[in-house]
């Protein structure tokens, strides 16, 4: 049986904003970014950082999340609060 993790990512569009959790050693690491590619082995997240693979043995939870909220205005020198 599959993990309900890996069956979102299978179904989930390419391009989708999601988070996945995986397996590492000592513990577990997330990646959140853009769904790029999936085949019956792993899955590719571009992040911040860049395009992250990611072995679906190794994933234990994955999810749709929403998109980043729009950057803050940058403050000036003079500008109140800034």
């Amino acid at each position: 049986m599959t993990h309900p993790a890996v069956e979102f990512l299978i179904g989930a569009a390419l391009g989708t904003r999601v988070v996945v959790r995986t397996r590492i050693d000592g513990g577990y690491t997330d990646a959140l970014g853009y769904l790029r590619s999936i085949d019956a082995t792993t899955c590719t997240v571009e992040t911040k950082r860049g395009l992250v693979d990611l072995a679906l043995a190794e994933v234990v939870a994955a999810k749709e999340v929403p998109p980043p909220p729009p950057p803050r205005p940058r403050r000036h020198v003079g500008d109140p609060l800034g």
